[in-house]
């Protein structure tokens, strides 16, 4: 990716900020996924090496499989905001007045990171950065580097790395390719670009382990994980009239098998199912607890923009990759779905 002015002058601007800030508060989206995690991780490498006061939160539990990487201990784990929003309590795990900087990593959605009503007042002259390659959701940032074409957030970091001459240091490599290896399914995945492919080599080069990584994050799949996979490829049906995939999951048949909640099942199966060869695009449509449909939109196709209908059901996302989230359940018509 080649960096104009503007964007060479935010990822100046944004590490002047962190190199006068007394205290820094780092978030990512809530259910974090492997770019998530190891932005979070790569920013918290970088404050520690300049000394800087920091806290890193993630409104969710904890991903087992992305505990190999560095820092994951140092990051709080919440996972009670939306039933803490429902009852109307705000109880956060720190103070948040005490924050001068924030800065979000791959959150798509302010909603997603568990401190909307916070960011959104900012009431304490609070300076708030965004660091993100999805597409652009509301006017809250006061410094917003977004830049879509992206694979992954990771990939921005390591522009930003660059820009401001910041060694990468073994740590950082390791959160880098990780980012980028979790959000184009190992390269398997459309979004794929050369330039992704080049950051990757060069994470590498500064001691990046490709093995571990891919044995973390591909190969550790559990027992229950791989029959979830299993029912949603039997589910798996193509609409001819569009022809256009899709795979649904109720939540009894979820819960039948029990996968690990603090394992990144869901996504993986989107991934792999955007492989699925001659159809325009896929749906993978599950259920969740609490009346939800959550639904992840994929395609391959050079001419289908999955967004476009993930942002007409209120969701939003990438060309090729998107999500939703409705109100909802899903029933069982022989071998048909409907939603009530």
């Amino acid at each position: 990716m080649d960096l104009d002015a503007a964007t060479t002058a935010k990822f100046l601007e944004a590490f002047q900020k962190i190199k006068k800030a007394e205290n820094i508060l780092l978030v990512t989206h809530e259910r974090a996924d492997g770019d998530a995690v190891a932005s979070l991780c790569a920013i918290i490498d970088l404050l520690e090496g300049l000394g800087k006061k920091h806290t890193a939160f993630c409104p969710g539990e904890p991903i087992n499989q992305f505990s190999f990487l560095p820092h994951t201990e140092k990051i709080i784990f919440k996972d009670n905001y939306h039933s803490l929003k429902s009852s109307g309590q705000r109880k956060l795990p720190f103070d948040f007045r005490e924050f001068d900087l924030i800065i979000a990593l791959d959150c798509g959605s302010l909603d997603r990171t568990g401190l909307a009503e916070e960011i959104r007042e900012k009431s304490f002259n609070q300076f708030f950065v965004e660091f993100d390659h999805h597409l652009k959701n509301g006017n809250h940032s006061d410094l917003e580097i977004r830049k879509p074409e992206a694979v992954a957030t990771s990939e921005i970091l390591y522009y930003f790395l660059k820009a401001n001459k910041i060694k990468i240091t073994k740590n950082i490599a390791n959160c880098v390719l990780t980012g980028i290896l979790t959000d184009t399914g190992n390269f398997l995945y459309s979004a794929t670009s050369q330039k992704a492919i080049n950051i990757a080599s060069e994470m590498l080069l500064y001691g990046a382990r490709f093995p571990r990584i891919v044995r973390n994050t591909l190969y550790n799949k559990s027992l229950p994980a791989m029959k979830v996979w299993g029912l949603a490829l039997n589910n798996l049906k193509i609409n001819k009239k569009y022809n256009f995939a899709f795979s649904v999951l109720t939540l009894a048949e979820i819960e039948k098998f029990s996968p690990d909640e603090n394992e990144d099942v869901f996504d993986s199966i989107s991934g792999f199912l955007s492989n699925l060869y001659g159809v325009k695009g896929v749906l993978f449509l599950r259920e969740e607890k609490g009346g939800k449909l959550k639904g992840s939109l994929r395609s391959a196709h050079p001419q289908v923009d999955v967004s476009r209908l993930a942002n007409k059901l209120g969701g939003g996302g990438h060309a090729k990759a998107s999500g939703f989230v409705l109100g909802g359940k899903i029933e069982k018509e022989g071998n048909n779905w409907k939603i009530i």
